[in-house]
C-alpha cells in the first residue's frame, strides 16, 4: 500500500474573520467547507482547498477565537509548501504578498512568508506529473495559482527515531536522512526534518496541529490495522462524514492523520455552493440554533472577490 501525498493540514487560528480574508482573498484558495471542530463543535473548523475541494490542496483551521500565538518546536509541523508553475509565478507572489503587508524571502524556485499568525509558509516551482489543484480568484490569473501542496517541513531532535516507522509502516520512501516522500498512483508529497529550536512548542494561533496522509477508501481498514501492530497508538476509525480518519503520532511527535479519500465535500452541498453556509454533518445538526450565536460571523469571501 502506498499513501496519496498529502490529504489535509490543519493548523490553528485565533482570528476566524481575519484567516478567511488571507486564504480565500490573498492566497486565492476557495473557503469550501464552513463546518465545526466535530470534537468540540462550538468551535469553527474551516477549509481552504481547490475548485472542488480536492485533497492534496486542503488547508483547515480550528478557530479557538483569541487564541494566543503558538510557537513551532521539536515534534511539530513549521512549514507548508505549496506548488506553483513558474518563476513568473514566484514574482506575481511577491508582488501581490507585498501589496497586502505581507514580507516575503526568496531563495531560488521558493518564496517563503509568514501568514498574518507567524505560520511558516512557502510557494516552490516544482517539476511534477502531479495534476494541478486550483482555485479561481478574479485578482490571481490561473497560470499563477497555487496548484497543491507539494510538502511539509517539521522540527525534530532525532530523525533516526522516526526512519524504521516512516519507511517501514508508513512505507514513505527515503530521500535522505531527513527527508522522505510519500507517493501513490496519482499523487505525492514530501515530509522533511529540520533541528528543532531549542524553545519547546507551543500549541497556540499559527501553528499546524496535524497532518493528514491521503489513502482510498477500500485501504484504510489495512492501514489501521498496519499502523496498529507498528505500535503506535492509535486511534479508532472515525467517521468524519467527509471523510474516515485515523490518529496517531510519529515517533518524532507529529501527530499523524490517514483519512480517505471519499466520500468528499459534496457529499452533503453542490460543488458550486460549497463553503457558503454552515454545513454540519447529520450528528451535529441538531445544533445548529446554538451554534449560530456562538460561532464568529463570517465574511462570503467569493461574493466580496467579485463585488
Amino acid at each position: 500500500m502506498k499513501l496519496e501525498g498529502i490529504h489535509h493540514i490543519t493548523a490553528i487560528t485565533g482570528d476566524a474573520p481575519q484567516n478567511v480574508g488571507f486564504y480565500s482573498d490573498t492566497l486565492g484558495l476557495r473557503l469550501v467547507k464552513k463546518s465545526v471542530n466535530q470534537d468540540d463543535p462550538t468551535v469553527y473548523h474551516l477549509f481552504y482547498a481547490d475548485e472542488e475541494g480536492g485533497a492534496g490542496s486542503d488547508i483547515t483551521f480550528f478557530e479557538y477565537p483569541k487564541a494566543a500565538r503558538g510557537r513551532a518546536g521539536a515534534g511539530m509541523v513549521y512549514r507548508i509548501t505549496w506548488r506553483v508553475g513558474s518563476t513568473d509565478a514566484l514574482d506575481f507572489w511577491a508582488a501581490r504578498l507585498g501589496d497586502h503587508g505581507i514580507a516575503t524571502e526568496r531563495d531560488g524556485d521558493r518564496l517563503r512568508f509568514d501568514d498574518p499568525e507567524g505560520l511558516g509558509l512557502e510557494f516552490a516551482v516544482v517539476e511534477t506529473t502531479d495534476e494541478p489543484l486550483s482555485a479561481r480568484h478574479p485578482a490571481i490569473p490561473q497560470e499563477f495559482a497555487l496548484q497543491g501542496f507539494d510538502g511539509v517541513r517539521a522540527y525534530t531532535n532525532d530523525p533516526a527515531a522516526s526512519k524504521d516507522f516512516l519507511g517501514s509502516t508508513m512505507n514513505f520512501d527515503a530521500e535522505s536522512d531527513s527527508s522522505w516522500s510519500a507517493r501513490g498512483e496519482q499523487r505525492g508529497g514530501s515530509y522533511v526534518y529540520d533541528e528543532a529550536p531549542d524553545k519547546p512548542g507551543l500549541s497556540g494561533a499559527g501553528t499546524v496541529h496535524h497532518i493528514a496522509w491521503a489513502t482510498p477508501m477500500n485501504e484504510h481498514t489495512a492501514w489501521h490495522e498496519r499502523v496498529g501492530r507498528a505500535g503506535a497508538d492509535v486511534t479508532p476509525i472515525i467517521d468524519r462524514y467527509y471523510f474516515k480518519s485515523i490518529y496517531f503520532r510519529e515517533p518524532s511527535g507529529v501527530l499523524f492523520e490517514i483519512a480517505t479519500l471519499g466520500p468528499g465535500f459534496a457529499v452533503d452541498e453542490p460543488i458550486e455552493s460549497l463553503g457558503q453556509r454552515l454545513a454540519l454533518p447529520p450528528d451535529y445538526e441538531h445544533l445548529r440554533d446554538k451554534l449560530a450565536e456562538v460561532l464568529t460571523p463570517l465574511p462570503d469571501p467569493r461574493a466580496e472577490s467579485q463585488s
